[in-house]
């Protein structure tokens, strides 16, 4: 973290730092594997897939080891103002990058489930998505470095445009389910696969919330910006072809 404050008790200051070097080793690694469960989805990589799912552990085993030294921390020093909220927040991040670890290991499933069917067209739009929701898991991750409220707020915006995307994608592959029943399998998956790389963007957005509290002591003022209409949309099926 960015000039953290000086404490009488030099392993005080070590045990805040290491919280932050826990959660900076997770939001990593959670950036890395949505970037690794991209490229399987688009190459079709089953084995590159599986990975993905094996190495979700590895996050859970940190957000554990996190969950344990915030624990000691909170019983035997007791912190106070900037430090509990740093010890608070680290807790908080920490439960937002398992979630994204394991939307990340269920888009592997997933991966591994299209790849025995024929591949659909809208299989090449999700991954830019999945770009966007990981430039927003970086510049997250960079803004807690910093400790950068104004950075915070920007990701705090996007996530509206994740949302629109997530709607256009949803509209696109009901479609191309609606067209022909055989893209239903794949694209029901797929469906799912958009919906977790958006709610990808939510948790992201939580711990953009988090470092803004985190830096200014104040909580983000009014709604977040929401642009998820899929609950609304309806896709009407073409009129079959009248016999001449």
């Amino acid at each position: 973290m960015t000039n953290p404050p000086q404490h009488i008790v030099k392993s005080f200051d070590e045990q805040l730092h290491s919280l932050g070097e826990i959660v900076i080793r997770m939001g990593g690694m959670a950036e890395s594997q949505l970037a690794t469960v991209m490229q399987a989805l688009i190459k079709r990589d089953s084995e590159l897939a599986a990975q993905v799912v094996q190495q979700d552990s590895s996050i859970d085993d940190l957000e554990e080891r996190l969950d344990q030294d915030v624990v000691r921390l909170l019983a035997l020093r007791q912190p106070m103002a900037d430090d509990l909220r740093q010890a608070l927040a680290a807790f908080k991040i920490s439960s937002d990058l398992e979630r994204i670890g394991d939307y990340a290991k269920n888009i592997a499933k997933r991966v591994i489930a299209i790849n025995q069917s024929p591949p659909i067209a809208p299989v090449v739009a999700i991954p830019r998505m999945g770009r966007l929701v990981q430039s927003i898991i970086k510049d997250t991750l960079d803004a807690y470095v910093a400790l950068d409220a104004e950075k915070a707020l920007d990701v705090w915006h996007r996530d509206e445009e994740v949302d629109e995307m997530y709607t256009g994608l949803f509209r696109e592959i009901l479609t191309y389910m609606m067209e022909d029943p055989r893209n239903i399998s794949a694209g029901t998956h797929l469906i799912f696969i958009a919906k977790n790389i958006e709610r990808m963007g939510d948790h992201a957005t939580n711990i953009a919330e988090t470092i803004h509290f985190l830096a200014t002591g104040k909580r983000i003022e009014g709604g977040r910006p929401k642009g998820d209409t899929s609950s609304f949309s309806v896709v009407v099926p073409a009129a079959p072809a009248e016999d001449t």
